[in-house]
């Protein structure tokens, strides 16, 4: 007798049968850049099809991004004026603050989370605060709960502190039990490399460091044990999701951390990741809507309960057409 295992491949629908691994609308999150001004939509030259948006423009996006069954963005912001200390990202006024409100007041069960770090509105362009020529962690902190709490306080489901600092959770966990958010999430990125796929994003966020880098604090692509060190510290310090980021060079970093830790997983499909299929598809190399899809499937099956993409509108849509095809057919 012959094994035949292409009996489960003959036809479409026993293939959709046996699939192990399937993306569903309700994995995504959506990152979305806000901006001050009025009717401001400025494209990202890297980021085909993102913008850098004004608050008007944001609750349109983030409507028709509700519309789409997509249950969440992460929101960054680009502020006024940029100091030493980015006081913008702990401001009551704050661009990230306003944003919050506006989104509320206009879709309402939309999850919102916030992107909790100093290098979008600092003037040197690192995640902390400058003594002596370097990032001072324990100086840092403080600043990071004030920007946490601001953003609770403005509305916002999760807080997702990204600098990479040590002890950051667990600042900001208490610094919102003390004032009363309770209720406000923490999706940590646990498991941040000093990776070179984050240029596009830089462009957008306007937040390259002004000198040096950020290995000094952010983890070394060479290190893989140090990574579950890191995601299970956050989660002693009370994370509610953990985050690997980058997704795609790292799919080995989110199976270890998926069979270690119990907790929502989430990973972070990047700028670099879709800059590349976004230039390859415009040059006719690759069809672009397959390899999207191949690349996020490979996320889900590395572990990945969550995914952060800049994909997640066209992911959507793929998804609802699928749906409607199979409907007529059925």
């Amino acid at each position: 007798m012959m094994i035949r295992p292409r009996r489960l491949r003959r036809t479409p629908a026993i293939r959709r049968m046996v699939k192990e691994t399937s993306i569903s609308v309700d994995d995504l999150i959506y990152p979305v850049f806000v901006k001050h001004g009025k009717g401001e939509r400025e494209p990202i030259p890297s980021m085909v099809g993102h913008h850098r948006l004004s608050v008007d423009e944001l609750v349109k996006e983030v409507a028709e991004v509700w519309s789409l069954g997509i249950p969440a963005v992460i929101l960054f912001g680009l502020p006024k004026k940029k100091d030493e200390l980015g006081s913008e990202a702990y401001a009551g006024d704050g661009i990230v603050q306003q944003a919050l409100g506006a989104i509320k007041e206009r879709v309402p069960k939309l999850t919102i989370i916030t992107d909790v770090c100093l290098c979008e509105y600092t003037d040197h362009g690192h995640c902390g605060i400058i003594e002596d020529g370097r990032v001072d962690n324990d100086a840092t902190l403080e600043i990071l709960s004030r920007i946490a709490l601001s953003h609770a306080k403005a509305g916002a489901d999760f807080v997702a502190p990204s600098d990479m600092m040590d002890g950051r959770v667990k600042a900001i966990r208490d610094t919102l039990e003390r004032d009363g958010f309770k209720d406000t999430g923490i999706l940590a990125y646990a498991v941040k490399y000093a990776s070179s796929f984050y240029g596009p994003f830089r462009e957008a966020a306007d937040c390259a460091p002004q000198f040096g880098d950020r290995a000094g604090y952010q983890m070394d692509p060479a290190n893989a044990r140090e990574a579950l060190k890191e995601a299970l510290i956050d989660v002693e310090e009370g994370a509610d999701i953990i985050m690997i980021k980058p997704a795609l060079p790292y799919l080995d970093i989110i199976h270890q951390v998926r069979a270690n830790i119990n907790l929502p997983i989430a990973a972070y499909n990047v700028s670099g990741e879709y800059a590349m299929v976004k230039a390859a598809d415009q040059r006719g190399w690759i069809a672009g809507e397959k390899v999207m899809m191949e690349m996020l499937i490979s996320i889900k099956r590395a572990g990945a309960d969550l995914i952060l993409t800049y994909f997640a509108k066209e992911v959507a849509a793929v998804l609802i057409e699928h749906e409607s095809i199979y409907a007529e057919k059925g």
